[in-house]
């Protein structure tokens, strides 16, 4: 009897063993059919921010930069459009720095108050090319120099795209270059026929003639004016503009005279007024004998209007309206 009993109690311990053996090749198999999740990378910090500048030189940042300052009064007003707050601003007066009296001030693109500079020290300087002699001082602090130009609109556009990517406002940047392009083609759209002009930059006693790869010969294109010097051979040291020459524009005969300058417009109308009447060639053409010498705001064309680009098309187009 005990031997019956140890028989069926064997037969028993089998087959409990054979099914727990089944359940597990059963979880096995659907372990293998199940997919892979691959591991996700571990974040640790963010991601450094490499750009371009508008010389072709390539910045890395390890992180957002925590602290700006422009010698540019059109670079100010980009980073501000942005919502960045600034630690040093241009030494200018007017409109553009209401609000900012409390900003230390830090000279302008010809005049840098290089102590100033250092005493904020801030991470990046935003600077026109001509700064660049000055790069390896402002390196040795820690600064370090984002090179931007105002020579078209496009690079006012790229200026915008480039300060969204350094400081972390793309969208910002996007909204504001969607906006400028909306109105420029909006103010392109219809043009009347092309008005010959002479765009003069310059203070009493100096006088140059603006080039279609200056800003405002690239706005005087897009108004619907013909530049009469677009051909002038330009200055080594100053490639968007080409001396005045009186024989070429007394021959081209422009309808309309645009002065721009930095500031004192009335003081150069009238320095350029008695320019003019010293040569008397200069007192048949079109645009003297109907009175259309003009000075452009300052604010608008004397510097980077920045943001404001589309205001200077706009005065350039009634400008141009001025001439039946």
């Amino acid at each position: 009897m005990k031997k019956i009993v140890s028989v069926a109690g064997l037969l028993l311990l089998l087959l409990v063993l054979g099914a727990c053996g089944a359940e597990e090749d059963q979880a096995e198999d659907k372990l293998a059919a199940a997919p892979i999740k691959a591991e996700e990378p571990e974040v640790t910090g963010n991601p450094s921010i490499e750009v371009t500048d508008l010389t072709g030189q390539t910045l890395t940042f390890d992180k957002t930069p925590s602290s700006v300052a422009t010698l540019s009064s059109g670079d100010l007003d980009v980073l501000l459009a942005l919502g960045i707050e600034v630690a040093g601003r241009p030494t200018v007066q007017g409109p553009s720095v209401e609000g900012l009296e409390q900003v230390a001030e830090i000279g302008n693109p010809h005049q840098p108050n290089f102590e100033k500079i250092a005493e904020i020290n801030p991470e990046v300087l935003i600077a026109a090319p001509s700064f660049k002699q000055h790069e390896e001082n402002m390196e040795r602090q820690g600064t370090k120099i984002v090179y931007t130009a105002a020579n078209s609109v496009e690079d006012i556009q790229n200026t915008i795209e480039l300060f969204g990517t350094i400081f972390d406002k793309e969208k910002e940047a996007q909204t504001i270059q969607d906006k400028i392009a909306s109105e420029i083609q909006k103010n392109t759209e219809q043009k009347a026929d092309p008005v010959r002009t002479l765009l003069v930059y310059g203070a009493p006693g100096t006088y140059l003639a603006a080039l279609p790869n200056s800003l405002s010969g690239n706005l005087l294109e897009l108004a619907g004016g013909e530049n009469i010097a677009s051909d002038f051979p330009n200055e080594e040291k100053y490639p968007q503009y080409a001396s005045l020459s009186v024989e070429k524009i007394i021959e081209r005969n422009p309808e309309m005279v645009m002065l721009i300058t930095h500031g004192e417009p009335e003081a150069v109308k009238t320095a350029f007024e008695g320019e003019m009447l010293k040569n008397p060639a200069w007192k048949n053409l079109d645009a003297v004998k109907t009175g259309n010498v003009v000075v452009l705001p300052s604010h608008l064309f004397g510097t980077n209007p920045g943001t404001k680009v589309v205001e200077a098309l706009e005065v350039m187009k009634e400008s141009l309206g001025q001439v039946k």
